[in-house]
């Protein structure tokens, strides 16, 4: 006989008049992983939001293990065995894991910090699912797959029986996918109950149980997932359309090279070596998809965010290695940001102020040192139709949006400025598959104005559609470079440092 772990009927939920969820209903299976899928205000988070205590329903009612449950707050829903880990994480930069870990908790030894026994038992559990992870490493020097790691254990060590994971493998390679999703599946085998939203149907149909789909704050419908699941079927019940997955091959022929990188090498937040004697050529009219590790720090050095140890960057034989970031956006450098959030946008400032962030100081939008309402609001209406983002006036913040229209703003605001080098870094990253489908095409569009692409991206489905050659990365250095139409077992081989290569500034 199965055991439902949780049963949300009937859930209501608003925010200012608008109705987000109407009448929904969810089950979630003891011992199985339970897909939520939906395009970004389909109601997902939200849904999940009120099962951790963040939300309360104006409607409707919740069941854990069977027994009505009022979770008026996240500390109830922890009690209750319940754990979430957001696609935008909940960690103090500053503190160690373990300190993370220990957040919130009571000592067990008084006014003083159990930290050893703490980070013992977080090694044991990280082991236990195969999450190796330094328990005295601080926040800001991990990845942030790392991070996502921290987020899961701290679930975990706290004791969730119920876990919800929001977009998990946004920022995973495809190995780290497989190790991941391992560690999943020994979780649901131990008897967890996992409640898994993603935008990646591929995951879906093949790693969930079951899946729900919502759409406008409805429940579409619920089904198991079994071989005869496809993409389409659940896209066509997400959007209520086909959804381009494939895009048309590049007609127009890559011309000279326009971004060049030769010999660089960077160290990363640990002061350890992440690029190692890395060179590549970008060409105009081209998109060149890069994978592996040391892309986070690649990026940061081209638009210089990050110091480079040597090596040369050139754009159009002008050399611009470890200027600050104001020169690169002068030369033409536009950067999509990995992290929307801290790096993309000011989250406090309203739309129309991220829109022309990096135009401030420049006409038409300013005119003897003072804004120009007018020109402003005309741009931002004509920007907001082009790249259908969802917003009332523009006079919102930035933080009040979803994250599918945030990384719209975002991409206006760096394709408009007409770069001669765009550098995409996880462009999609946490989009549902209609706006993902958008951002692709923007990018193209933008190759086929003219401009160099760098295409940084943990999604290999991503990197095979849109990339030209596609590069990668291993420990720092560069593999190899495969053109359009290479395998995923030929990337993967890449990815896992089969081909050698001698690098000379390690130390």
């Amino acid at each position: 006989m199965e055991t439902i772990a949780v049963k949300m009927e009937k859930i209501t939920k608003s925010f200012n008049d608008v109705k987000v969820l109407d009448s929904i209903e969810f089950k979630l299976k003891r011992g199985s992983i339970h897909g939520l899928l939906g395009e970004n205000g389909a109601g997902k988070t939200t849904l999940m939001n009120i099962l951790y205590g963040l939300y309360n329903q104006e409607d409707g009612e919740i069941f854990i293990n069977g027994k009505k449950e009022n979770i008026s707050s996240p500390v109830k829903a922890i009690s209750l065995g319940i754990g979430m880990v957001h696609q935008h994480f909940m960690l103090a930069r500053p503190f160690s894991v373990v300190e993370n870990v220990m957040l919130g908790r009571k000592s067990r030894r008084g006014i003083l910090l159990d930290t050893k026994q703490t980070a013992e038992e977080l090694k044991t559990l990280a082991e236990k699912y195969k999450m190796e992870i330094d328990p005295y490493s601080k926040i800001w020097q991990l990845s942030v797959g790392e991070q996502q790691r921290v987020e899961i254990l701290t679930a975990m060590y706290q004791g969730a029986e119920i876990l919800i994971l929001d977009e998990p493998t946004a920022v995973l390679t495809p190995q780290e996918v497989d190790a991941f999703f391992e560690t999943l599946k020994e979780m649901r085998d131990d008897g967890k109950s996992i409640i898994l939203i993603t935008h990646k149907l591929e995951e879906i149909t093949s790693i969930a149980d079951e899946v729900t789909v919502l759409r406008d704050g409805k429940m579409i419908g619920r089904r198991a997932v079994d071989s005869t699941v496809t993409k389409d079927d659940l896209t066509r019940m997400m959007v209520g359309r086909d959804v381009l997955f494939d895009f048309p091959k590049n007609t127009i022929e890559p011309g000279e090279v326009k971004y060049s990188i030769k010999n660089v090498c960077a160290k990363n937040d640990k002061g350890l070596p992440a690029l190692k004697e890395f060179s590549l050529d970008i060409r105009e009219n081209e998109v060149i998809g890069v994978d592996g590790n040391g892309q986070k720090e690649l990026c940061e050095v081209l638009t210089g965010l990050r110091k480079s140890d040597s090596g040369e960057i050139i754009l159009n034989d002008k050399k611009m290695v470890n200027k600050e970031p104001v020169y690169y956006i002068e030369q033409g450098v536009s950067h999509i940001p990995e992290d929307r959030h801290t790096t993309g946008l000011a989250l406090n400032w309203s739309l129309k102020r991220n829109l022309i962030l990096k135009e401030l100081n420049k006409a038409p939008f300013v005119k003897n040192g003072l804004l120009q309402p007018k020109v402003i609001d005309k741009y931002w209406n004509e920007t907001k139709s082009e790249y259908q983002i969802k917003s009332i006036n523009g006079e919102e913040k930035a933080r009040a949006l979803s994250g599918g229209n945030q990384q719209k703003i975002i991409l206006a605001r760096e394709i408009n400025l007409n770069p001669q080098v765009l550098i995409a870094n996880q462009p999609t990253r946490g989009l549902d598959v209609s706006a993902a489908e958008y951002v692709r095409k923007k990018v193209l569009d933008a190759r086929n104005a003219g401009t160099s692409v760098l295409l940084i991206s943990a999604d290999l489905e991503e990197i095979l559609q849109l990339s030209d050659r596609i590069a990668v990365i291993f420990d720092g250095k560069l593999m190899g470079i495969l053109p359009r139409g290479a395998s995923t077992h030929e990337i993967g081989a890449l990815m896992m440092g089969k081909k050698q290569e001698v690098a000379s500034c390690e130390n």
